[in-house]
């Protein structure tokens, strides 16, 4: 039989979390046995092929504890005798005068009742984000004296304040992270810098193979051929999408453009509110988040991605866009800012362009330069394509979490059957 791991997610599925999807994906390939317990229902009305193949049971825990007031009290019932309860219920309190707020209650509710039901025969409970989902299974561990670990990425770390993030760390067997800023701030923090791993996503490159064929001939200088302009991602204020809406308005005039946004968020009314005050709706198509394969295809037709992150009043960042990544191995030139883990993927210059955050200016004048430039365009595109192949691909990356796995004690079947042979 092989290791059963109870796998804590914000919300399961969701359309932009392919990330998280194609990790719980190679695990089970990798012959884990998993459970997926997800802290909010969803609310993506289409989902991604790469959810079809994920066989794991989903676990809805109540998301406001006051629809299931039953069977919250029914865990706390269950579990209140339980040797680690009252280990559990001091975190909390102490928790809670730091953090006197609903959403902190909530979170104890949720681990009361994932400690109750707690998936039979299961070894490690792992959570995606260090924030909310891994404050439910911090909990969850201690009720139930388990070792636990987490994967952190971006908002969950900057938005998270560092008291948090340090006893999370000690509480924790290991964590993993994706980009290396991330991994720098996990390590200062954490007692034993050794418990944080940088572990890259990466991409399935068996689902964004390199294209047969890539045009780079369109210069904006037809208007029946319009070079095309693209950008995947919630509309939400660390995307920077209002900066390049600014930044196409002011492309001149000679130039014939077309952007599509895919992503929906919720600035999305804002930010076509905006196109429309800048007299460009006519050019531009705005969509709400869609299946992977969808999204593969206007990579597959698209000049240019451009995504000019930025780091949000409350600290909130990108960490390492997936998208960037699924862009680039198409050969699409990127245009974004030095954000985070961005210069892990762009080299400015070599493999992409770099632009300083909320700088208009900048962005429309990088954006020009490779539009009426297609030969710098596919030199970019196609050393960025080099980059994602090379550094890239989600096999390395899964095999570096599956050790950590392995190094705790968790064992396959794939393993399993490896040693048996």
């Amino acid at each position: 039989m092989s290791s059963h791991i109870a796998v804590v997610l914000k919300c399961y599925p969701r359309l932009s979390e392919t990330f998280v999807a194609q990790e719980i994906l190679e695990l089970q390939r990798a012959g884990f046995q998993l459970t997926l317990v997800s802290l909010r229902h969803p609310t993506d009305k289409r989902t991604h092929p790469i959810n079809d193949e994920i066989v794991a049971p989903v676990t809805y825990l109540p998301e406001y504890l006051h629809h299931e007031p039953r069977r919250v009290f029914a865990a706390w019932r269950a579990v209140r005798r339980l040797p680690g309860y009252r280990a559990a219920f001091r975190s909390f309190l102490r928790d809670l005068a730091r953090d006197a707020t609903r959403n902190r209650v909530r979170r104890f509710g949720q681990a009361l009742v994932f400690a109750a039901e707690f998936p039979a025969g299961a070894k490690w409970i792992y959570s995606h984000f260090i924030h909310t989902p891994s404050s439910v299974a911090r909990y969850a561990a201690e009720i139930r004296e388990m070792r636990w670990s987490a994967s952190a990425h971006a908002k969950d770390i900057w938005t998270s304040p560092d008291w948090e993030l340090r006893e999370k760390l000690a509480a924790a067997d290991w964590a993993v992270t994706c980009t290396a800023g991330g991994s720098r701030h996990l390590k200062q923090l954490a007692d034993d810098a050794g418990k944080v791993s940088l572990v890259y996503h990466g991409i399935d490159l068996s689902r964004f193979g390199r294209p047969t064929a890539v045009s780079y001939d369109r210069n904006g200088g037809a208007p029946e051929n319009p070079v095309r302009i693209l950008s995947v991602g919630r509309a939400v204020k660390k995307k920077g999408l209002d900066t390049l809406a600014h930044a196409l308005a002011r492309l001149p005039e000679d130039i014939h453009w077309r952007w599509t946004h895919i992503g929906g968020g919720e600035l999305a009314d804002e930010l076509k509110s905006l196109v429309d005050r800048l007299g460009i709706a006519d050019r531009v198509e705005m969509h709400a988040s869609r299946p992977q394969s969808e999204v593969l295809a206007e990579y597959r037709q698209a000049d240019l991605f451009v995504l000019p992150c930025r780091i949000a009043p409350n600290g909130d960042r990108d960490g390492l866009p997936n998208v960037l990544v699924e862009a680039q191995s198409q050969g699409v030139t990127c245009i974004s800012t030095p954000i985070s883990g961005i210069p892990e993927l762009i080299e400015d210059g070599r493999t992409g362009l770099l632009v300083p955050p909320d700088d208009i200016t900048a962005l429309r004048s990088a954006m020009e330069g490779v539009i009426r430039d297609p030969s710098l365009r596919e030199k970019l595109g196609r050393a960025g394509q080099d980059r994602v192949f090379q550094a890239f691909d989600h096999r390395a990356s899964i095999g570096q979490l599956i050790g950590r796995f392995e190094a705790s004690g968790l064992t396959s079947s794939v393993a399993q059957e490896k040693l048996a042979s």
